[in-house]
């Protein structure tokens, strides 16, 4: 049995408990059961839109229900803060089980969207702990260890609307509590093995490192826009799909195709982010998203796969990236930073489901997905606020980064005190 390590020197982990190595497997496996089902949704939207006949409009609706609520996450990340332990961690993929088991009963649509509703809410109260525990468990190269972390969560999304529109076209609505058996069987396990947080009650809620508040509005909108893609995207390729006469589960596997391929990207953003700083990585995230998305809407036939692979590789590239700056922008209170790096935005960009739903169903299903690529380069103004051009790269801001800071503070102070008392 391994004694649990001190924690490391950085912010993000100081006073935690845990031991590395059954900390980081029991951290992933839960983010990858938690955003499974909290993505598997669009893999059983065609089966709602055909045979509950429910318009696109409201279909849009329901992933907007489902997503919306993670506009709280910075909320949740305060009280993750104060709270500490790891009890939210915990709480929220057993709540959205919850609501998963609750979904495939649910007689009427109103049932079915608020089972949503709680699926929604235990992925926002889960997300932004987790993400401080992440950071936690490795303080020397963040960018990689962040997106590590995510992967997890990448493939859970990527494999939950396949796994979901197998079991409805097998074995009907009704037997998708299967989903939730995982959290159900694996729970006291992961008691014992995630990482216990500090408290940070004395920690100031909202205070931003470097005063102005521009960065973190550019966070938020630079989220929004990536989500309403992701979402959009997800939403919108399967219906598409079924449009053209394809079946569920094809139509689920462009969506784990996009999701699945994008966990490539997911890695290579921290690693480039770590090597060449995160303006790259945003650039190139933004340019290329509108590029291949368009490449898939003008392609046909086998093609349509690498391109939504591409897409998801240039997509998700990002999400690391982000979180780090957040948390950079809130060093006092790192649950909130990742709130509005990754929730806050989620949710802003859920809202955009509602008019894409209704410009689906006035144009066509095809019509969503052209704004989203246009709507990408329109998030190309922000990367300023969040990557400097000048400045050492926020991603190097880890914990040798900051040893040499304080150190050439202290310098600096004993050199001041030595001129000082010279001079008197």
């Amino acid at each position: 049995m391994h004694a649990p390590r001190p924690a490391p020197s950085g912010a993000a982990g100081a006073g935690s408990r845990y031991a590395p190595r059954a900390a980081f497997p029991a951290l992933t496996w839960m983010h990858f059961v938690n955003d499974g089902l909290a993505a598997y949704l669009p893999g059983i939207l065609p089966f709602l839109v055909v045979a509950r006949h429910v318009p696109l409009a409201r279909a849009s609706a329901l992933m907007a229900v489902l997503l919306v609520g993670q506009a709280l996450q910075p909320l949740a990340g305060v009280w993750a803060d104060r709270a500490g332990g790891r009890r939210l961690m915990i709480f929220g993929p057993v709540l959205a089980a919850a609501g998963t088991a609750a979904l495939a009963f649910a007689p009427s649509y109103a049932s079915f969207a608020a089972a949503l509703f709680l699926i929604g809410a235990g992925s926002t109260i889960y997300h932004p702990q987790a993400l401080s525990a992440a950071r936690a468990l490795g303080a020397r190269r963040e960018g990689a260890w962040m997106s590590a972390f995510l992967i997890g969560g990448e493939i859970g999304r990527a494999l939950g609307p396949l796994v979901a529109s197998a079991v409805v076209v097998r074995f009907g609505l009704s037997r998708l509590w299967w989903l939730a058996l995982p959290v159900a069987l694996t729970w006291p396990w992961l008691w014992a093995r995630l990482p216990v947080l500090p408290a940070r009650r004395s920690a100031p809620a909202g205070a931003v490192r470097g005063g102005p508040r521009g960065p973190v509005l550019a966070l938020a909108g630079f989220g929004a826009v990536r989500a309403a893609a992701m979402y959009g995207i997800s939403t919108f390729v399967p219906l598409l799909w079924q449009e053209r006469g394809g079946s569920l589960v094809a139509g689920a596997g462009l969506v784990t195709t996009l999701l699945g391929v994008g966990i490539a990207g997911n890695l290579t953003g921290g690693l480039v982010a770590d090597r060449w700083g995160r303006r790259p990585v945003l650039l190139g995230s933004a340019g290329l998203t509108a590029m291949t998305l368009a490449w898939f809407l003008l392609t046909r036939g086998p093609w349509l796969w690498p391109a939504l692979g591409a897409t998801g590789i240039a997509l998700f590239s990002t999400l690391p990236v982000t979180t780090l700056a957040g948390q950079d922008m809130f060093r006092d209170n790192p649950a909130l930073g990742s709130g509005i790096a990754i929730g806050f935005g989620n949710g802003l960009g859920a809202l955009l489901l509602l008019p894409l739903g209704l410009a689906a169903g006035r144009w066509g299903t095809a019509a969503p997905l052209w704004i989203l690529a246009g709507t990408m380069l329109c998030s190309l103004p922000w990367v300023g606020a969040l990557a400097p051009r000048r400045g050492p790269p926020a991603a190097r801001w880890g914990t040798r980064a900051r040893a040499r800071h304080s150190a050439a503070g202290a310098a600096s102070d004993s050199a001041s005190q030595a001129s000082s008392t010279g001079t008197s």
